[in-house]
């Protein structure tokens, strides 16, 4: 399983990490024309060679009408990421998805950056106690931010990995200033973001994760912890623009993963309130929301009731989302939760070709077994046009 370890013991910000995605990337300077490409007003970019601590890696700066953006300094010094604002401007959601909506990428890239967006919005949205759509972006809605954001989701889409790892988060320590005034690290945006994530504050005095960055992960990782096991090819590192004793780098791990152990997030709420039918939906609405998977159990309840327990398996990343819509389409007032570890096969999907038309193949390995199985969907479908049963599956 082609695997992606995302190291943030310096933190993690928008241009830290989109320069050390971009250093896994063999055709980087055909990415690099594209992304000042895409047509983002005023937004050039330029990859350059950096050194902290003795280590080489690279830096991305983006500049706007010819200038690179400069961090600005509180008490101590701080921020990853471009923070001195051209104008100082306000911009909405809606200008953000204007914006992005017209640059010159795919559709789904396009929907990447919006959704990234959406996180921060709805982290501002709750700090200030302002409707979505309503938040003033500062920082993160100038053409130096969109320009991180996409680049990050635009190497992402052409990294194409399987399984997306990010360790406990280092965000500092002391104060940052913002748009709104002196704020503690972690900004409130950014701490509300990096809910449900490891994270930690460590001795260095400064912002290390930016709310960009902890959108960023929190959107993209398939789950958090140490470095899975996995052979390694390619090693990125992005570096920020302050100095500190530690190397200021996003460093990021491309390999292998065939034996495979991840998180989940186990959610699970009893019901004895609920028709057949409105349970049915509800697994099926959740499955369509991306539940890695959704089942029911018989149970007994009190007064010796029967009833029905709901359990839903979904990424660590969406458990939030998942509680959201388990309320939406139940009838529960609670929700039990857990995280499980489990192991996993590598899985791998295909389409043979057979005198009955294409059929979609997975094939299974890992832990010393291999196995496939033909797709029901496809043979049920081949049996209906035959007016035959089903096709053995293996």
């Amino acid at each position: 399983m082609k695997t992606l370890y995302v190291e943030c013991k310096m933190g993690v910000a928008g241009d830290m990490l989109s320069a050390a995605l971009l250093e896994l990337c063999d055709d980087r300077d055909e990415i690099l024309k594209e992304l000042s490409e895409l047509g983002i007003p005023g937004v050039t970019f330029e990859l350059t060679k950096n050194e902290k601590c003795g280590i080489m890696g690279s830096h991305l700066e983006v500049k706007v009408n010819g200038e690179e953006e400069v961090s600005e300094d509180v008490e101590h010094e701080h921020s990853h990421e471009h923070e001195h604002h051209h104008g100082h401007h306000h911009t909405h959601l809606k200008d953000i998805e204007e914006i992005v909506n017209s640059l010159k990428m795919d559709d789904a890239v396009k929907q990447d950056v919006i959704n990234v967006y959406k996180l921060i919005a709805e982290a501002e949205s709750s700090v200030h106690g302002v409707n979505v759509n309503e938040i003033h972006f500062h920082e993160v809605g100038n053409m130096d931010a969109i320009a991180d954001i996409s680049a990050v989701c635009l190497v992402m889409s052409r990294l194409n990995v399987d399984n997306i790892v990010v360790s406990p988060i280092h965000v500092g320590s002391g104060q940052v200033k913002c748009a709104h005034g002196i704020l503690p690290v972690p900004a409130p945006a950014t701490a509300y973001l990096l809910r449900g994530i490891p994270s930690y504050s460590g001795d260095i005095k400064g912002e290390l994760c930016t709310p960009t960055g902890a959108a960023l992960v929190k959107y993209f990782a398939s789950s958090f912890g140490n470095q899975p096991v996995m052979s390694i090819s390619k090693i990125g590192y992005g570096m920020g623009k302050k100095d500190f004793p530690q190397a200021n780098t996003v460093r990021v791990m491309l390999g292998e993963d065939t034996d495979m152990m991840d998180s989940v997030t186990e959610l699970i709420c009893n019901l004895d309130d609920m028709t057949p039918e409105e349970i049915g939906f509800a697994t099926e609405r959740l499955m369509e929301e991306g539940a890695l998977d959704v089942f029911t159990t018989s149970i007994g309840m009190k007064k010796n009731r029967p009833g029905v327990m709901l359990t839903v398996l979904c990424r660590d990343n969406a458990k939030d989302e998942f509680v959201k819509l388990i309320f939406k389409y139940t009838t529960t007032i609670g929700i039990r939760e857990s995280i499980c570890r489990r192991y996993v096969l590598d899985r791998v999907e295909k389409t043979i070709t057979t005198p009955d038309g294409d059929i979609r193949v997975k094939e299974v390995s890992g832990y010393g077994v291999s196995r496939q199985k033909k797709e029901y969907e496809d043979l049920a479908r081949i049996a209906r046009e035959k007016d035959s049963g089903i096709i053995e599956r293996k």
